[in-house]
């Protein structure tokens, strides 16, 4: 579910607000690690002259994974610099809203190339085909979207596990995990054995690389060994893991964002 203006008027302030909003479903909230909206630039990445003349791009959403996560991955894995904007108070929401930025009444919101975007799909959509991440031509971007959409669904259910009673969660986590071995990474297994490449379409880096790691690491924090009957994803993590970009993103320190846990539900929630 989306933040729209219609919930935001039933949420409290203060640190409770935030996980108000995360049990109606927009996002996973990391522990706060930053002063109240305050911006967070990263300096990991190597400078572009090209995003320096146009500014770096700017997020707007929650200290937390939620829908932005992988707006984040896809920019860091481009090598973008990008600045964030955490929405901490009811103030900045209303203040965006008021602005005419959120086109829909929703975040995520993304500042780049002169344009506020918003929709996730959308922002990843730009972002995939600026940086060239996005196939070299309709067929390889049909083959990318469609294996974009399966790691979204999946990384989907596991968005939804802390938000969710103890009984509900763990029912939850034996389906993600059986739907991760039977439904989803046999998918992707078998494309790597089958065309032998070391990317998923085009033997070329893409934006399904990126995202499919992402949902790799995430599964692995619901069940570490999820990978042992997977050969060829275990390989695939090893090389798009090492790739530099992203070998910097995967850092302590970095602008990646962690599970949402209990006690910062539980915190939140006081």
């Amino acid at each position: 579910m989306q933040i729209t203006a219609a919930l935001l008027a039933a949420v409290p302030l203060g640190t409770a607000w935030r996980a108000g909003w995360a049990r109606l479903g927009s996002a996973q909230f990391s522990s706060p690690q930053a002063g109240g909206g305050r911006h967070f630039v990263s300096s990991r990445c190597g400078n572009r002259k090209s995003e320096v003349m146009a500014g770096k791009p700017k997020l707007y959403y929650f200290d937390g994974r939620g829908k932005m996560e992988s707006i984040r991955w896809l920019l860091a894995a481009a090598g973008v610099e990008f600045e964030e904007e955490f929405l901490e108070t009811r103030e900045q929401y209303e203040k965006l809203l008021q602005s005419g930025s959120l086109l829909f009444q929703q975040v995520p919101l993304v500042e780049i190339d002169g344009m506020k975007m918003v929709q996730t799909r959308a922002i990843l959509n730009y972002i995939a085909a600026k940086y060239n991440l996005y196939g070299k031509d309709l067929k390889e971007r049909a083959l990318i979207d469609m294996y974009v959409e399966g790691t979204t669904d999946l990384m989907g259910l596991i968005m939804q596990l802390p938000l969710q009673s103890a009984e509900m969660r763990e029912k939850n986590l034996a389906l993600i995990i059986e739907r991760a071995k039977t439904r989803y990474f046999p998918v992707y297994e078998k494309a790597l054995k089958d065309h032998g490449h070391d990317y998923l379409v085009g033997n070329k880096f893409s934006w399904a690389d990126i995202h499919l790691l992402e949902a790799i690491l995430m599964v692995e924090e619901c069940k570490p060994d999820i990978l042992s009957a997977f050969p060829q994803l275990q390989a695939f993590k090893g090389r798009i893991s090492n790739i530099p970009t992203i070998k910097k993103f995967l850092q302590p320190g970095s602008q990646r964002k962690p599970p949402a846990d209990d006690k910062y539900i539980a915190n939140d929630s006081d």
